[in-house]
């Protein structure tokens, strides 16, 4: 399906956002939350399911809202159309610092499967939906890598990632390691299967996770280096516990230089 033919900006270093051009009835989608600023001839409108299915009846909805709450997204997207005679503006930002990319999907021949948390806004005519796996093993191990979405059609769709960004592109055959929450993306092409790291040793105290994704060129993939998830765990795990200040932060004496300090009372 041919999309909607949008004009974009991306801005920013670190914190980015994504400012597109519609001219008159063009159309965007976008996941919920992402929006940032719109003109006032844009039009905001919240859909269900994935955006594909709306001329497709409500089974169509039902299916293409299932999709979505499969890989853990809300059953609602939200477009943005305009209204206007003249050109607009409408703008989404990224939910954490990182990139942004722009994706062409007729350079990924109509398809591309990124993580599940990973797209952010797309033109109007791609539909967003999940990449089923066909292999058990990616079923039980593949953890944040298990579920990828995919999208599908012919015009650009963005999709965000964490830290700074590697693009790779696999020869036929060239396998690349990778942790499954490093992965942005990778066009159809590319073989995706999860791997045992082997050894007692690596699996106890290795501290990596005890599966790791395994892809096979030829094609295009897309890394980050620092998914969501390992921010977040970083930040629970220096939050102080109970409300209090921890003064053990960076310190060797950790809770007993609390102790010492007289905040724990008996």
């Amino acid at each position: 399906m041919k999309a909607h033919e949008i004009d974009y900006v991306i801005h920013g270093e670190e914190m980015q956002y994504v400012s597109i051009t519609l001219d008159q009835n063009e159309g965007v989608l976008a996941e919920a939350g992402s929006f940032m600023t719109m003109d006032q001839g844009i039009k905001m409108e919240t859909i269900f399911g994935d955006g594909s299915a709306q001329d497709k009846g409500v089974l169509g909805k039902i299916f293409g809202a299932g999709k979505r709450l499969l890989t853990g997204e809300s059953l609602f997207m939200t477009a943005f159309y305009n209204t206007h005679p003249e050109r607009q503006d409408v703008s989404f930002a990224s939910p954490y610092p990182g990139k942004i990319i722009a994706l062409d999907l007729e350079r990924f021949n109509g398809k591309f499967i990124c993580q599940k948390d990973a797209f952010l806004c797309a033109a109007k005519g791609v539909s967003i939906g999940i990449e089923f796996s066909r292999k058990l093993g990616r079923g039980f191990f593949g953890g944040e890598g298990f579920i990828m979405q995919k999208l599908e059609g012919y015009g650009m769709a963005f999709v965000h990632a964490g830290g700074t960004t590697l693009k790779r592109e696999l020869k036929p055959g060239e396998r690349l390691r990778v942790d499954t929450g490093c992965i942005i993306g990778f066009d159809s092409t590319v073989d995706y299967d999860i791997e045992f790291v082997g050894g007692i040793k690596n699996a106890v105290f290795g501290g990596e996770g005890i599966f790791f994704a395994t892809l096979t060129g030829p094609g295009t993939v897309y890394i980050q280096s620092l998914p969501f998830s390992r921010l977040a765990k970083r930040v629970w795990a220096s939050a102080p516990r109970g409300g209090g200040k921890d003064k053990g932060e960076g310190s060797i004496l950790g809770g007993l230089g609390d102790l010492l300090d007289g905040d724990n009372r008996f």
